[in-house]
């Protein structure tokens, strides 16, 4: 692969590593997060460089990659007066792995446009692990030529990148994949309680179910720190209410009904008021637990 000059807007528990493997596959990596340790850590650990403002970062980079909290932090870095676009030349390629909303991506697509410059939406699947591991899911919005442009650098952290349609797909992509997640933890914890309560040796039921249909990614990677109520790592309730809260809201616009993950998304309501906003999202059984 041809080395490319790189900026990477972000270095949270996923941009960190996300930059990591950029800067290993022998990129020139700027970055920049708002708190300039954190990038001064990246950068005594990957080599490369830190700039002070998202312009900075990305100005003389092809590609620019984000990776913040919601919209308004797309919006602030993408855009703002000192954000990525004020920085990029035309011909440039920014993406945003951002899980936010598809209003957002489409306001940044035009944006971007106005300035000559390609733009993605881009959010992942896989949490921390699949971010340093190099195993990421990537769903993907945009226009075909922009998404051949920068896929071969998508995959130095993924597993599979790959073009949903146009703008904002890849924010809809996303919305479908944690609507679905919702429901399988939030059954995953009924069975794993129920288990529990019909004095099964829980572990030995999720080895049995598991090689059946009810196999899953949650219940190889969850059921069993669920029944030993280990909550204190993997994607927090508070990032899932967000998510959450961007699928609802689509679905009011869209029509679609969603009456199991507005459910769940208040049994996340209830975690958080116990003081688990930083729990794993798999913490729903303890809904069940003490109700």
């Amino acid at each position: 692969m041809t080395a490319k000059r790189i900026a990477f807007l972000g270095l949270g528990v996923m941009g960190y590593p996300m930059a990591g493997h950029l800067a290993k596959a022998g990129h020139q990596v700027t970055v920049y997060n708002r708190t300039p340790a954190r990038a001064a850590q990246w950068v005594a650990q990957h080599g490369g460089t830190s700039a002070p403002t998202p312009a900075a970062a990305a100005s003389g980079a092809q590609i620019v990659l984000m990776c913040v909290g919601n919209d308004d932090d797309v919006r602030a870095v993408a855009a703002g007066a000192d954000g990525a676009l004020s920085g990029m030349q035309a011909g440039g390629v920014l993406v945003d792995h951002t899980t936010a909303s598809a209003h957002v991506a489409r306001e940044v697509f035009a944006a971007a446009q106005a300035k000559g410059v390609g733009f993605l939406d881009a959010p992942v699947s896989g949490g921390q692990a699949g971010a340093e591991n190099g195993k990421l899911t990537i769903m993907v919005g945009g226009e075909p030529a922009t998404f051949a442009a920068v896929e071969d650098v998508l995959a130095r952290y993924a597993r599979a990148v790959t073009l949903m349609g146009g703008p904002g797909s890849g924010q809809l992509t996303k919305m479908v994949n944690q609507i679905c997640i919702a429901g399988l933890l939030q059954a995953l914890s009924e069975g794993v309680n129920f288990a529990a309560k019909a004095g099964l040796d829980v572990e030995r039921v999720l080895d049995v179910i598991g090689k059946g249909a009810a196999q899953s990614w949650q219940m190889e990677n969850r059921g069993k720190t669920m029944a030993a109520d280990k909550f204190d790592f993997g994607f927090a309730v508070d990032w899932m209410r967000k998510d959450l809260s961007i699928c609802i809201d689509e679905a009011r616009s869209n029509g679609a009904p969603l009456p199991v993950t507005a459910l769940v998304d208040q049994f996340y309501a209830k975690a958080q008021a116990r003081g688990g906003g930083r729990w794993d999202t798999s913490s729903l059984i303890r809904i069940l637990r003490e109700p």
